[in-house]
């Protein structure tokens, strides 16, 4: 072969295994793909969804898995060195020029060139085509002849009919069907179904249309046990469902089954604020800007939201309130779900330092229900009051002389932001570091609060003295070996007596010193001004959190008549009478606890007395008045209780449906504090006490 030819001969062969990869992972992402999409049709979800997400994470998974596509040359040539004994592992020597082979190495090319082409070099590549085909026609046989696809082939209305409720039709009812229709602002269009079970949206008009297979005399429908309605001749009935609750049919003095009445409410819009917090501080050099961002979400959508925004300026006698209303950047349009945003710009909206914000959202769906959100409040820092010595001479204060400190920080750093063009970069950079060591006595000062005693006493590790040495343990003590190996320390934090609050305030205090340092000692004190504020503003807080507020209380005494005084005169002192009304006590709870032991009694086989089913009868209306309001919860147990009442044989599965309603309906019993039983044991040593001091006299 000449020098080209090798090299030619193995790049057709690597492109001939990159084909066979792509075509056999193509096979196998189909197989898998059409087989899963013949199971979800059992679920009735859109195959072809299923089918292309299916073939596509398959075919992508065993690209990166199995990267056979970025073979390279040199690695085909090992491959044929492994794969052919022949070669004499020299395939390599076919990639390289002529030029760069050596004499040694050219006889040896020259030697395998007899060995091309090779035969069946692409046998063993191509038996997994073979296995993935005959795995394709395996689940194209499947797909084709079992009966997966029947389901998708069904309209919508055959779906919901095999979820439908199975209900016992009255003999004489030939046909009938239900029709919902559901209020305008809903957007459901009209349905009709045929069972009796309802469940339709709160205000939809359902209109009953029931035929019977001979006349009749009367058709009525019993709703709730309560109100009873008689159809026309025609057997149809109109009515606008607002609450929940049950019916049954009457035909011609026979009572159907009890059907519920469910109600899908319409409840109000809900929101949700992402940001910003509850309460939000703009520092000193923060943007007086805020970003608000809600989710909104409604069940048949939002017609309408705005921001209510109101603004506190003044303070004592001269405050002053403004409301503003404030629309998003989003329109909501009737959507279901919409997440709105706004850019609050507090100078656009007049806060000055020292006002407050409170703004909250409102919102109304397509039926006219307003719903709002918790208030937020937005606040920006007044430096004035920061800087005024008010409230420093009264009330109790912990640390007054670090507070005047703070401050004078503060005082000295603006100075030098003010001198700063006029000063040397030497003596700037000297009086910035100056600041920083103040700072970092300050906060030293503050860190003894709580419990440090030094500057690397936050998290530092702690050195022995000279001459140090610990005791040697006694034998078999446990605790005291431990002590000889493991140093332990008090807790810097719980060697004060403040609150937690207060220990978690003064944290703070100490991380925005911390920063303001770091800043002071780089050079940096325009960066350091906001957290020298943010501190003084923080032990501000501190300080009125430590004081206490008493309310001035006075003493009313009633005004004495001078004529009356001492004159002994009682004809107006009577004797003090006491009245007492005596109400009719509900007895419905305990009525309901004698049933229950009944009904336990009922399943040994003893017969109702007459007692018995009178409480058997209040039980009954407990449970009508219950499933009126929540028939999915309490209906079973109705009809089950009507079938105890009149069925003479016995039936545990009827009574266990009642039990467990009624212990539902008496809820958790409060436990009552009872006076302590002696047992049997102490009695009898009592006793014995007794006997013996009784002897002994």
């Amino acid at each position: 072969m000449e020098e080209a030819e090798g090299n030619y001969w193995i790049t057709k062969f690597r492109f001939k295994l990159i084909v066979i990869y792509f075509l056999k992972i193509t096979l196998l992402s189909l197989a898998i793909g059409i087989l899963l999409t013949s199971m979800a049709t059992f679920v009735a979800v859109n195959s072809v969804m299923i089918f292309a997400v299916t073939f596509m994470t398959v075919f992508c998974g065993m690209l990166i898995f199995k990267p056979t596509w970025g073979v390279t040359k040199l690695e085909v040539a090992n491959y044929l060195n492994v794969a052919y004994p022949e070669l004499e592992e020299s395939a390599g020597l076919l990639l390289k020029p002529l030029q760069d082979l050596s004499l040694l190495e050219r006889f040896q090319r020259d030697k395998i060139n007899g060995a091309f082409p090779l035969p069946n070099s692409l046998k063993k590549a191509s038996k997994g085509i073979w296995v993935n085909l005959i795995l394709l026609i395996g689940v194209l046989i499947v797909h084709q002849f079992l009966p997966l696809n029947t389901l998708v082939s069904q309209p919508p209305a055959a779906l919901t009919n095999l979820n439908a409720v199975k209900e016992q039709l009255l003999p004489g009812i030939k046909d009938f069907n239900v029709q919902i229709l559901p209020p305008a602002y809903t957007g459901k269009k009209t349905r009709t179904q045929n069972q009796f079970t309802l469940k339709a949206e709160i205000g939809a008009q359902v209109v009953w249309r029931i035929e019977t297979t001979v006349a009749v005399k009367k058709l009525r429908l019993i709703f709730n046990d309560r109100e009873i309605i008689t159809l026309n001749e025609d057997g149809r009935f109109s009515r606008v469902i607002n609450q929940a609750g049950f019916y049954q049919i009457e035909l011609d003095g026979k009572k159907s089954d009890l059907y519920p009445i469910e109600i899908i409410p319409d409840l109000p819009v809900s929101i949700k604020i992402i940001a910003p917090t509850p309460y939000t501080t703009i520092d000193v050099g923060q943007v007086p800007k805020v970003n608000l961002a809600a989710l909104l979400k409604d069940d048949y959508g939002i017609s309408d939201a705005y921001i209510s925004a109101t603004l506190s300026s003044g303070k004592g006698e001269g405050v002053s309130f403004t409301e503003k209303k404030l629309s998003f950047n989003t329109d909501v349009n009737n959507k279901m779900a919409v997440r709105l945003t706004k850019i609050l710009d507090l100078t656009a909206l007049g806060m000055k330092p020292g006002d407050e914000l409170y703004f909250f959202i409102m919102a109304k769906d397509n039926h006219g229900q307003h719903s709002r959100s918790d208030v937020y409040m937005v606040t920006i820092v007044d430096t004035t009051e920061l800087m005024s010595m008010a409230g420093m001479a009264k009330g109790i204060d912990l640390v007054p002389a670090y507070f005047r400190s703070q401050r004078q920080i503060i005082i000295d750093t603006e100075k030098l932001l003010k001198e700063q063009g006029t000063l040397a970069l030497e003596e700037f950079k000297n009086r910035s570091n100056s600041l920083g060591m103040d700072q970092k006595l300050l906060r030293l000062r503050y860190g003894k609060f709580l419990g440090e005693e030094s500057e690397t006493a936050i998290g530092g590790e702690h050195d022995h003295e000279e001459g140090e040495e610990h005791t040697t343990a006694a034998f078999g003590d446990v605790k005291a070996l431990m002590d000889e190996y493991a140093h332990k320390h008090d807790i810097a934090e719980d060697a004060t007596f403040f609150e937690p609050e207060l220990k978690k305030q003064l944290k703070a205090v100490l991380n925005e010193m911390w920063s303001s340092e770091l800043r002071l000692r780089t050079y940096k004190p325009q960066e350091a001004l906001p957290y020298e504020y943010k501190a003084l503003r923080l032990l501000k807080d501190l300080q009125q959190k430590s004081r206490a507020y008493v309310a001035k209380t006075t003493l009313k005494t009633t005004k004495l008549k001078m004529e009356k005084r001492l004159s002994g005169e009682l004809t107006k002192i009577v004797q003090p009478t006491q009245h007492a009304t005596f109400e009719h006590t509900d007895r419905s709870i305990e009525e309901l606890k004698i049933l229950l032991s009944i009904l336990e009694y009922r399943k040994t086989g003893r017969a109702f007395n007459y007692g018995d089913r009178e409480l058997l009868r209040a039980g009954e209306k407990q449970l009508i008045i219950a499933a009126s309001t929540h028939p999915t919860s309490y209906l079973a147990a109705l009809k089950a209780i009507r079938k105890i009442s009149l069925a003479n044989n016995v039936n545990v599965a009827d009574i266990d449906i009642v039990q467990s309603t009624i212990q539902k309906l008496l809820g958790k019993e409060i436990s009552k504090p009872q006076a302590p039983v002696a047992s049997p044991e102490v009695n009898l040593y009592r006793s014995y006490f007794n006997h013996l001091q009784n002897a002994n006299q």
